[in-house]
């Protein structure tokens, strides 16, 4: 795959001085399968099957969860070298504990946290009520520590019922200090979902927010981050019996509980709508995914701050080879955004890709291949199908998991290999009243751009004329106006 590179060079009449400033970009150079789950004849496993969740690297091993599979088929917590070898489970849920008496949640669907020797994470079903729970296990395997049972959920109210903590957590949890913060789907006091704290020894547990529907939004889904003493978050609807349906939100919350406030509600418009996934942070952006809406209906990539001003939609998914339906949160890079789409590409079996922060440059660093019916139980490939996680980034290499497909049809665990591409030997330089821009003619394929605005959406047009050469150089010589331009190489 061809690189992308960009080098930006802002330019501005009577400088002392002229500021180069590099964006680089870096292209993917292999996709390796390091893992593939099993499948029986049965359609069982006994390993795990489809992982849906992000990854956690610890040293040189991957961590994380797989809904399906181990023995009685209600999910496993693995462990994985970075060089594919050593796949071990940490833990295999059984619905019943084997330390005490109290039942395990059961089919994981979000990542793991992990503090010292020990990963804590959630399940949306099982528990003492099957409403589903926070556990932790030890990193070499077992025991299992109910952290927090959700409690039975009434009759009445939001979808599921009401109580008094919420029940179905989906999302993963972030740590600080000892205290884990995390989001349910439903429950609370209107039913419609809550963002909740619980001490590490399992002491503590607050419910921080109860989500009401309508413009607070409703029904979070994806985890939350924390900066300062805020937390940010996404609800993926806002629908109140009677009143239209609501199409996801952007919150913040303090730590304390106190200060919910509603950043933006998405309209299924240009912007997107169910934003599934959680939401990254540089500086006071925000960065996410919505699953739906955008000007094609496949999901967008967008960004606000964090007061809520300025949302941009960066990116459009339009179902062809960048993907579509974007679920899991992103992960940043410098300027580069890095993330998911289940489905699209190819061969409509979803996409790893890149964009820049300015919403340029999108790259489809992966497509998944097809799949193809085993005749028995499973649909298999040779990498696997339908990503539905985060990535995580350890030097140039991705790591992620795609939700089914692989050798044996139940998911694979993969990584891609992000060379670092060299710096051109660029060259900018004033000429009396003009600037003389040069790079290297065996660099092919680069076209010279300029603009006067980097705020988004930006508009890049081609510079005339096209370069000639001198000395083995691309040359463009360009006036100075006196307006503030910005150059950039695109290939």
């Amino acid at each position: 795959m061809k690189a992308r590179i960009q080098y930006l060079f802002l330019l501005a009449a009577l400088m002392a001085g002229l500021e180069l400033i590099p964006a680089r970009r870096a292209a993917a150079q292999a996709f390796t399968i390091l893992y593939n789950f099993t499948s029986d004849s049965s359609g069982g496993n006994i390993d795990g099957g489809s992982p849906n969740a992000d990854l956690i690297l610890s040293g040189d091993t991957l961590y994380g969860t797989a809904e399906f599979g181990g023995n009685s088929d209600l999910g496993t917590v693995f462990a994985l070298n970075t060089n594919g070898s050593g796949f071990a489970e940490a833990w295999r849920f059984i619905g019943s504990s084997e330390v005490t008496s109290t039942s395990e949640g059961v089919g994981p669907v979000a990542g793991v946290t992990l503090l010292g020797d020990t990963l804590y994470g959630t399940t949306p079903f099982g528990g003492s009520a099957n409403e589903g729970a926070v556990f932790s296990v030890k990193t070499n395997g077992g025991p299992y520590t109910a952290v927090h049972n959700f409690t039975s959920l009434s009759s009445t109210g939001g979808t599921y019922g009401t109580n008094s903590d919420g029940g179905y957590p989906y999302a993963g949890l972030i740590l600080s200090g000892n205290t884990l913060y995390g989001t349910v789907f439903f429950g609370g006091a209107s039913g419609w979902g809550t963002v909740f704290a619980v001490n590490t020894d399992s002491s503590g547990f607050t419910n921080l927010h109860s989500f009401t529907g309508g413009g607070e939004g409703a029904n979070p889904y994806g985890g939350l981050i924390l900066s300062g003493s805020t937390l940010y978050g996404t609800t993926s609807s806002g629908f109140i019996p009677g009143e239209q349906s609501g199409f996801g939100t952007v919150f913040a919350l303090n730590t304390n509980g106190s200060g919910f406030t509603t950043l933006y509600s998405f309209t299924n418009g240009i912007d997107g709508s169910q934003p599934f996934g959680g939401l990254i942070l540089s500086g006071d952006i925000l960065y996410g995914t919505a699953y739906a809406g955008g000007s094609s209906g496949w999901g967008t990539v967008f960004a606000l701050h964090t007061n809520g001003s300025d949302f941009t939609s960066l990116y459009t998914f339009t179902n062809g080879n960048d993907g579509s339906q974007p679920w899991a949160e992103l992960m940043l890079s410098g300027s580069i955004l890095y993330g998911t789409a289940t489905r699209g590409g190819s061969a409509n079996s979803g996409t790893v890709f890149s964009v820049t922060t300015n919403g340029s440059n999108f790259t489809t660093l992966h497509g998944f291949t097809a799949s193809v019916y085993d005749g028995i139980s499973a649909y298999t490939n040779s990498d696997g199908n339908s990503p539905m996680c985060g990535l995580i980034l350890s030097g140039n290499t991705l790591y992620g998991t795609a939700e089914g497909g692989g050798s044996g049809g139940s998911g694979t665990i993969f990584s891609i290999s992000l060379a670092s591409v060299g710096a051109l030997q660029l060259g900018i330089l004033a000429a009396g009243t003009s600037v003389v821009l040069t790079w290297p003619t065996n660099e092919a394929g680069f076209t010279l751009q300029s603009t006067t605005n980097l705020v988004s959406p930006v508009a890049w047009s081609a510079v005339s004329p096209a370069p000639f050469v001198v000395n083995g150089q691309n040359t463009v010589t360009n006036p100075i106006s006196g307006i503030p331009m910005f150059f950039r190489l695109s290939q």
